[in-house]
């Protein structure tokens, strides 16, 4: 049964998050959540916040020593990530800057990631996707109709971060995943488990046999291998400082020449389409209304500037985006006809093709019940 649409009062979540509700003020649990789960970060004691940076940094350098880097830092040219790097050089961090590319870099994206690792003065490591591979994996993904065709660079993102924390024997990996910016939880149905190699493999054996010879996929197994074994630390490096994204846009700005994006993750060419046009147009997603709804929940936009945010396309104009249509359409080899009979097409679960999620979750269950036992 169809519902009647709603906009939260407070954030500007609304109905197309099927499993929201509101009270009697019209304020959503999205945002109600967040606030309940981030408040001990975002409104943490200055004191123990500087103390716990403190600690987390004297433990990197500490087990850093004697090595050429003591962290990796993934950036993307966004400026989430560019802050982690910038902070880790200014704490005294000796970061190596990992950048993925998959083929799908905007120009502004290569120009923030050039200048940023020039003026720190830090080593960059660059991962390039074979692009005939990527090219066939993304396919099958289309193929499939799921939701998540950025699952493939998520996925490898992680991979390549990991593979070069055992390379270069580092154990930290500070990432730009934040309460801040990213606290409010997923509505179900929007994306898809980061870590699900069964799930890439499966999709890309059943729509067209793609073979996987050099994509760094990376499962359930080898994040316990990379965690417990390796003892590699997943840090949300921006969750243990004051984080104003629109202060950092300003300071990286003014250092460093960086150059904004409209909306969070415009940094790639693909994922701009994805986000504003592919997901409104075959999933009836909006992905700026998390975005923006997490920056007002957290106090760094007004509703009111959000709302703004949200009118229109999901584009600065029409031309931008018939630019990026085209540009998507010549690069992937498919035609307009294509790409209207792909969104035509009903989506269909990730779930249908095999998943390693329980697996996931059983690890999880297992280590949180460790870490207590350790605890006592």
């Amino acid at each position: 049964m169809n519902r009647p649409y709603q906009v939260c009062t407070r954030c500007v979540m609304d109905t197309s998050a099927s499993d929201i509700v509101f009270d009697a003020m019209g304020v959503c649990n999205y945002c109600s959540q967040f606030l309940i789960h981030s408040k001990d970060i975002i409104y943490q004691d200055p004191v123990a916040k500087k103390a716990e940076l403190d600690r987390i940094v004297a433990q990197i350098k500490a087990a850093g020593k004697n090595k050429r880097y003591d962290c990796i830092v993934g950036v993307s040219g966004g400026v989430d990530s560019s802050w982690v790097l910038y902070q880790a050089v200014k704490l005294g961090l000796r970061p190596l800057a990992a950048h993925m590319d998959n083929g799908w870099n905007s120009e502004l994206a290569q120009h923030n990631i050039a200048n940023l690792v020039q003026g720190l003065g830090v080593d960059l490591h660059t991962h390039v996707i074979d692009w005939p591979e990527y090219k066939k994996l993304m396919q099958a993904f289309f193929d499939a109709d799921v939701i998540d065709v950025e699952l493939l660079y998520d996925n490898a993102m992680l991979g390549v971060n990991y593979r070069l924390a055992v390379q270069h024997g580092t154990r930290y990996i500070l990432a730009g995943t934040n309460q801040a910016t990213e606290g409010m939880r997923m509505p179900p149905g929007w994306n898809w488990f980061k870590y699900d190699k069964t799930n890439i493999k499966a999709v890309a054996r059943n729509f067209g046999r793609v073979q996987m010879r050099t994509f760094p996929v990376i499962g359930t197994l080898d994040y316990v291998r990379y965690r417990v074994l390796n003892r590699i630390r997943w840090t949300s490096f921006l969750d243990m400082m004051p984080f104003n994204k629109f202060e950092a846009l300003n300071e990286l700005t003014d250092r460093y020449g960086y150059k904004p994006y409209p909306y969070k993750h415009y940094e790639s060419i693909f994922t701009r389409f994805y986000q504003g046009y592919i997901l409104p147009n075959k999933f009836g997603i909006d992905k700026r209304r998390l975005h923006l709804g997490t920056l007002v929940a957290a106090g760094q936009l007004s509703r009111e500037k959000a709302l703004e945010g949200l009118e229109g396309i999901a584009y600065a104009s029409n031309a931008d985006l018939e630019r990026d249509k085209q540009y998507f359409i010549k690069k992937m080899g498919w035609s307009s006809s294509d790409l209207s009979a792909y969104l035509s097409r009903d989506p269909k679960p990730h779930s249908l093709y095999g998943t390693e999620q329980p697996l996931w979750n059983m690890f999880q269950r297992s280590y949180a019940t460790l870490c207590r036992g350790q605890a006592r």
